[in-house]
């Protein structure tokens, strides 16, 4: 009997409406008859979990909207039912959660490093200003090699020597060279008139001949001036320049080296409680890193001051040779002895209009 209920429960229509929701019809209540009839077996002959299960699956039916893993099979207890749904969503949210963390730590770690940098630049130029204001009031002590500030000092004096002889060699390059073009069109000027005035050829023939020959012996020289003129510039601007250099990065390591240590002096006389002391071991620290700079570059400046001095006597020693045998042979109007003290220092001259562009240049 109880087969032929739940046989005829099970095939029962449900009826559905026009918006897909299950029909309410009073009259066909056979459903709800064959609930309640079973219902009333089971307690009498009391049932089993799995027709109460069954019972449950008929009355209510399975959500067909929402697909679910199951735990400990079909028709187990609701601890067991995982929606996949929230088990997407939650992967989903986990991730995009984890790439915006890691995107905010990354900004958040390369902002912190750049305030970090700000903050000990803005400390050690303090530091540097106060000691460099303390230093010309008179009020703070420097660190002084009076043996390397000698030295510096006869190289900046010496530089500006040197640049007072470029600067006239260079004067005298282009009242040369004016000299030169104005002689090559006065022999121009005689050699015309030499042929145009009969009556005085020889005398302006010669004339041309003695411009011409000093205009050529003047190129010759102007050769051995300009050569004498780049030397000393390489030497100034360039070897004696970078010399400086080192020495600027040498003062300013000076200046941060006593900066630091004005401030450890001042931290080691003031109480000694644990904070300080802490602040005393970064100053220690500090300290020592400017000391290693300082004297690094001490080294650097007393080598490159040792090679310069060597430098300089050797390239001086060839220029002001060239330069004396050069003028002396062009005023004695020795030709010969000029161009050979060219060979001599290996200066080859250009040929006449060599400076000039080419016409494809012109155009």
């Amino acid at each position: 009997m109880t087969d032929s209920i739940m046989s005829k429960a099970a095939t029962m229509e449900i009826p559905i409406n026009s918006n897909g929701d299950t029909g309410t019809l009073p009259e066909d209540d056979s459903l709800e008859q064959a609930a309640k009839v079973q219902w009333s077996l089971d307690e009498k002959v009391g049932s089993s979990r799995g027709n109460r299960d069954l019972q449950q699956v008929m009355v209510s039916g399975p959500n067909l909207n929402e697909t679910s893993i199951v735990s400990g099979g079909y028709g187990g207890t609701a601890d067991g039912i995982i929606p996949t749904s929230s088990i997407k969503g939650s992967n989903m949210h986990h991730s995009s959660s984890s790439s915006s963390m890691t995107g905010e730590e990354t900004t958040r770690g390369v902002a912190v490093e750049k305030l970090e940098t700000v903050r000990k630049w803005g400390l050690n130029t303090y530091k540097c200003t106060k000691q460099m204001i303390s230093e010309r009031f008179g009020r703070g002590s420097r660190t002084v090699d009076l043996e390397l500030e000698a030295q510096i000092e006869v190289l900046r004096d010496t530089k500006r020597k040197y640049e007072s002889v470029l600067r006239l060699a260079r004067a005298l390059t282009n009242h040369f060279y004016n000299m030169v073009q104005t002689q090559h069109a006065l022999g121009d000027t005689f050699a015309d008139l030499s042929q145009k005035s009969p009556e005085l050829r020889d005398e302006f023939g010669y004339n041309a001949e003695t411009q011409k020959l000093l205009c050529k012996n003047g190129e010759t020289l102007l050769g051995a001036i300009n050569f004498f003129v780049s030397s000393i510039n390489t030497l100034v601007n360039k070897t004696m320049e970078d010399t400086l250099m080192t020495i600027k990065l040498y003062e300013n390591a000076r200046l941060e080296f006593d900066a630091y240590r004005t401030d450890l002096e001042e931290l080691s006389m003031g109480p000694r409680d644990a904070v300080t002391m802490a602040r005393i071991d970064t100053a220690q620290q500090q300290y020592q890193v400017q000391k290693e700079k300082y004297e690094r570059l001490r080294s650097d400046v007393t080598i490159k001051l040792k090679f310069l001095e060597e430098n300089k006597v050797k390239v001086m020693h060839k220029q002001l040779l060239l330069f004396h045998n050069a003028i002396s042979a062009y005023f004695a109007g020795n030709q010969q002895q000029l161009e050979q003290t060219l060979k001599q220092f290996n200066i080859k001259l250009k040929p006449p209009g060599a400076d000039k562009p080419s016409w494809l240049e012109e155009q």
